[in-house]
């Protein structure tokens, strides 16, 4: 638990830009890892084959290369938080947080008694065994919750939400957002930013962050985003990193009058 705290950046309002890891291969993990230009790196079990043997090893290198390790889990479930924060993740990411009761359970998942209900197990987090009480200690100061509001019953508790103490702050999640109020991926259509009005409405006021997850790796959305206030920024995916690559390149030699 040697790497900066995220935790410490958050309360601050800095500016943090990490990445989602949708792919289980150490070797394209280590890339994105090593590169030294994100804050942090999410290791999405959500919405990929990743399993918690690949989890485990992912979490390992990411933390040992000095980035922070979140996991975006499947759902927002006890066992998948403890699952991961007994590895060494330094926080997570939770889906389809809607209502303040959803934002609670995860508070719950996170935190050891007295805050939550975490139960006690040794894993990587505690030295395998031998640093319980060291771990316990950080877990409490640094542990990191962000909630995923991805549906416009999130969108319209998101005040309520972000008043809990022990929520750090929220991500929006534009795909699922955009398919909440019936028009998927249609960015430009008056109902998703009517309910992005809202998110910016909250976001001028709250004194927790708010993300976004720029999916593709457009430049300017990214900068938009930034002057728009969100200060946890989620840039692009592996997955999609390569695939726009594969494509730039078959469109340049396609283009090509080869010989």
């Amino acid at each position: 638990m040697k790497a900066a705290s995220l935790k410490k950046k958050l309360k601050n309002k800095e500016l943090t830009i990490g990445s989602w890891v949708s792919f289980g291969f150490t070797q394209t993990c280590e890339v994105m890892s090593r590169s030294g230009g994100f804050d942090w790196l999410a290791i999405d079990m959500e919405h990929t084959a990743i399993d918690f043997d690949e989890c485990f090893k992912l979490i390992q290198l990411i933390d040992n290369t000095g980035t922070i390790p979140l996991v975006r889990i499947g759902k927002n479930d006890p066992m998948h938080i403890k699952r991961v924060m007994d590895a060494g993740a330094h926080g997570v990411i939770v889906p389809m947080v809607n209502t303040v009761e959803d934002a609670r359970k995860a508070i719950d998942a996170l935190y050891y008694p007295p805050i939550g209900k975490r139960g006690a197990g040794l894993g990587r987090a505690h030295n395998y065994g031998i640093g319980f009480k060291e771990y316990k200690k950080w877990a409490d100061e640094e542990s990191v919750l962000i909630v995923q509001i991805e549906h416009i019953e999130g969108v319209n508790n998101i005040e309520a939400i972000l008043s809990l103490e022990h929520v750090d702050g929220f991500i929006v999640g534009p795909y699922d957002l955009s398919g909440s109020v019936g028009i998927p991926q249609e960015w430009e259509h008056p109902k998703f930013l009517e309910s992005l009005e809202k998110v910016h409405k909250v976001l001028a006021k709250t004194n927790k962050v708010g993300g976004y997850h720029v999916v593709h790796s457009n430049r300017q959305e990214l900068l938009n985003k930034v002057s728009q206030g969100y200060k946890f920024i989620a840039y692009g995916v592996d997955m999609v990193f390569f695939a726009e690559k594969i494509s730039e390149e078959i469109k340049f030699m396609s283009d090509q009058n080869f010989k």
